[in-house]
């Protein structure tokens, strides 16, 4: 496939405003480039791509957009290793098992388990959070352990089950039932994300279905725009991010069961 200069610039932007998002919001930004990569160049006259091209090019800018967050939110004291820890390692154990699992299943079986995870996390992000949990510095963050591995675990293997990234679920579980103040939870989640998504890329990489020149494209983007989200995130109204989240996560949701049903 050739491309020409306007149509890699169609996909810097694309990478960019989802490279933003994610970096504000701790989610990895798929949920936002997968459907712009999959209509837009056709729509502006270029070649289409396929639903497993867009699905690889997607793998690896996440990868990039949340280790280029993440080293912001680190700097920023943001990020708490425990939380990352426990839900992390638990995430990961269970979207193995979810992957594998996911071939004994029917599709109308797995897109309805997701559906139903995915409402959950809107509904939940409709809840107040605790008066006072905002002013908690990262030292001294805490949360119920058990609680956070449990959700975690289930959240991951739904995750592995359908084979999308469970972040934009994570972060409301972080903020409403384990109490973490919100910039405490996007770049925590950033670092979650970032952990799931190695196995992802990995696997894309290896299955062939990388295509090089949009990757690099949505790669340099990534590396330049996710930063500058993370840094607005740190700077940003709490309630706004909340806002912005709850957007995201209810449009998110809306997508899941409007494919089910069409």
């Amino acid at each position: 496939m050739e491309y020409t200069f306007s149509h890699l610039l169609v996909l810097f932007f694309i990478g960019a405003i989802g490279s933003i998002l994610s970096g504000m919001v701790g989610i990895g930004g798929s949920v936002i480039k997968y459907p712009m990569l999959l209509y837009i160049p056709p729509l502006l006259g270029f070649t289409a791509f396929t639903a497993q091209e867009v699905s690889a090019i997607s793998a690896v800018q996440v990868f990039f957009s949340t280790l280029a967050a993440l080293v912001v939110f680190k700097k920023g004291g943001y990020v708490s290793g425990r939380l990352v820890g426990y839900m992390g390692t638990a995430i990961v154990i269970g979207s193995f098992i979810g992957g594998y699992g996911s071939k004994f299943l029917a599709d109308e079986t797995i897109n309805f388990v997701y559906a139903i995870l995915a409402s959950i996390a809107a509904v939940l992000m409709f809840f107040p959070k605790p008066k006072g949990s905002e002013h908690v510095a990262v030292e001294q963050l805490a949360f119920n352990r058990l609680y956070a591995v449990m959700l975690s675990f289930i959240v991951g293997i739904a995750s592995g089950i359908v084979g999308a990234a469970g972040a934009f679920i994570i972060v409301p579980i972080m903020l409403v039932i384990l109490k973490v103040p919100t910039r405490i939870a996007i770049g925590s989640s950033v670092a979650i994300t970032f952990i799931s998504s190695i196995g992802a890329t990995v696997g894309k990489v290896m299955g062939g279905h990388i295509l090089l020149v949009p990757s690099l494209v949505m790669v340099v983007a990534s590396l330049l725009a996710a930063p500058i989200g993370a840094k607005w995130s740190q700077k940003m109204n709490i309630k706004v991010l909340e806002y912005i989240l709850l957007v995201l996560i209810v449009a998110t949701v809306i997508k899941i069961w409007y494919e089910m049903f069409s």
